[in-house]
């Protein structure tokens, strides 16, 4: 499965972005979908992963409420809408996938950059 993330930016605290992930190369009905962010100096996070085939969805602690993981299966897209931004949240956010059952994501899309700064 290849991955095409994009949608990053420099927004100011309070503010919003919507992530993208285009998914190609083969069905992805078996797979989550994950983004992941790290930012200097911290280790890697999940940050919220969907289900392709049921949808089923998790949120880091850090995140609920703020945050919301869709998909868009005729566009084979995933979408990570990020609301009421802080500080803490700049990092690079990533776009994996993995099998369901899998503890670790195995496929990376490239990252894209999100600043949160005023």
């Amino acid at each position: 499965v290849q991955l095409q993330a994009s949608g990053g930016g420099l927004v100011h605290p309070g503010g919003s972005l919507r992530l993208s992930c285009v998914a190609s190369g083969r069905t992805l009905s078996y797979y989550v979908m994950g983004w992941l962010r790290q930012a200097p100096g911290k280790e890697r996070e999940v940050v919220a992963s969907i289900t392709w085939s049921g949808g089923l969805t998790y949120y880091a602690d850090s995140v609920k409420g703020r945050f919301t993981i869709s998909r868009d299966k005729p566009k084979n897209t995933v979408y990570l809408q990020m609301n009421s931004l802080k500080p803490e949240d700049t990092a690079i956010y990533y776009c994996a996938t993995k099998m369901r059952g899998d503890s670790e994501y195995t496929n990376w899309g490239q990252g894209t950059l999100v600043t949160v700064s005023s």
